[in-house]
């Protein structure tokens, strides 16, 4: 697995997942609340499916 997430989508997965699941676990949020499980395993791991099926790629072009 190639890395295809970058430095800034990386920050907001971390930001909405931690806050669906706080939500989820704090708040009394909504069950589908968990979905934010899913954006943080992507921040975690720095690789979408979802790009990789669309084609794309936010990591930043490494210069040779």
């Amino acid at each position: 697995m190639k890395s295809n997430v970058g430095g800034i989508d990386k920050i907001l997965r971390l930001v909405v997942g931690l806050g669906l699941v706080a939500w989820a676990l704090v708040g009394g949020g909504p069950v589908w609340a968990w979905i934010g499980v899913v954006p943080l395993l992507t921040a975690v791991t720095g690789f979408c499916p979802a790009y990789t099926l669309l084609g794309m790629n936010t990591c930043p072009m490494k210069k040779d």
